[in-house]
């Protein structure tokens, strides 16, 4: 059995927990209700609204992010409303299956995989003629590595008169996200991608707008119910149980990001983003995104003729101990994808990048010794 602690992590969550982190997952329990949880409540949504750039309500829930999705579809919408989703991927098609479950009137406006979504074709669409009650976009959709222009978009949502449903999971603390300042009505992010954490938690943001709608809204909910939230939020508890042993680790975690800086926590992960294009290209590799929307937290590369995506994985895997995550939906098997995001340093991905390079020599694929390395540590070296 290989020891999983040698092993590297690069997939785009779970990823990595530093040190610091794990310790605090380990202290002993307290009562949920305790002054100390409330205290502890109280610090750590006051640092996420410092990270989500929000002085709105924000909730903790204890779930995965697909929860905080679905709560934002129920909590504002109700049976029959027109919802317009926005999809570049897996995860934009999820939202879109989630109002379809709710029993929403679903347009789904679907852009190729490996492209950012159009801000003029989607005016056009909110110009056709049908009023939405909702749009939702994801910001950053990690099957297939691009970043929406969701600043561009936002203005257009507003000037329909539609809620905007935001998914930033995975794209909070890579990319800049203003949730005030792009007048957003619901985002959700979640805890096992850039903050550091164990799956486990999801957060999210609720604009007044947004509560408006909540009043309104008639699709059944309980446990994602957010009038429930409201006020035991004031007290700093949540409504049911929370996973106290998280809120430890999210305490850390948070702390680390305060200490470093949004600003400049979102500055290295562009930083790492693009070394890894660099040293991705230097292997003759092509990248499956469009650049000038790529993601930064993490790269989806096409493999060389002849070598398929997921038996490079493997190999990857089993004899180097590098974990990298495939395609997703219709991309399976045809790409495969190196995560940057969350404890990743400059160290991890030149391992992974000399690694790679390993695995496509053994499976016949010829390149430039070093040249990998090489060109990442050169576009990092620039970047300074």
């Amino acid at each position: 059995m290989k020891d999983l602690e040698q092993h590297l992590l690069l997939i785009p969550g779970p990823t990595p927990v530093p040190p610091p982190v794990a310790r605090e997952l380990s202290r002993p329990m307290i009562a949920h209700r305790a002054p100390e949880m409330v205290e502890l409540y109280h610090r750590v949504v006051e640092r996420l609204q410092y990270v989500f750039q929000t002085r709105a309500d924000l909730f903790v829930l204890a779930s995965s992010g697909t929860g905080g999705m679905e709560a934002a579809i129920a909590n504002t919408l109700s049976p029959g409303d027109a919802v317009l989703c926005i999809s570049v991927g897996v995860f934009g098609d999820r939202f879109a299956k989630i109002a379809q479950a709710f029993g929403m009137d679903v347009d789904v406006l679907a852009f190729e995989w490996g492209q950012a979504a159009d801000p003029s074709a989607i005016e056009q669409k909110l110009k056709s003629g049908k009023q939405y009650k909702a749009v939702t976009l994801t910001h950053n959709e990690t099957s297939t590595a691009i970043t929406n222009d969701t600043a561009s978009i936002a203005p257009m949502v507003r000037e329909h008169g539609a809620l905007f449903l935001v998914d930033c999971i995975s794209g909070m603390l890579c990319t800049d996200f203003r949730t005030d300042e792009w007048d957003c009505d619901v985002v959700v992010a979640a805890s096992q991608k850039a903050f550091m954490l164990p799956p486990g938690l999801c957060f999210v943001s609720v604009s007044p707008r947004a509560w408006e709608a909540v009043e309104r809204a008639k699709s059944p909910r309980f446990y994602f119910d957010f009038r429930a939230m409201r006020e035991p939020a004031k007290k700093g508890q949540t409504a049911y149980t929370p996973a106290v042993g998280l809120f430890f680790g999210a305490d850390a975690a948070l702390g680390m990001i305060l200490r470093e800086g949004a600003e400049q926590v979102i500055a290295r992960h562009a930083r790492l983003a693009a070394g890894v294009r660099a040293g991705v290209k230097a292997l003759g590799l092509k990248l499956f995104s469009d650049e000038a929307h790529a993601s930064n937290g993490v790269t989806a590369i096409v493999p060389p003729a002849g070598i398929d995506a997921d038996s490079l994985r493997a190999l990857l895997s089993q004899r180097y101990s590098v974990v990298l995550s495939g395609g997703q939906g219709k991309l399976k098997g045809q790409i495969f994808r190196i995560a940057h995001m969350g404890a990743v340093s400059e160290k991890d991905l030149l391992g992974a990048l000399g690694t790679l390079e390993l695995a496509l020599s053994e499976m016949g694929h010829r390149a430039e010794p070093g040249a990998s390395v090489a060109a990442a540590v050169r576009a990092w070296t620039i970047s300074h």
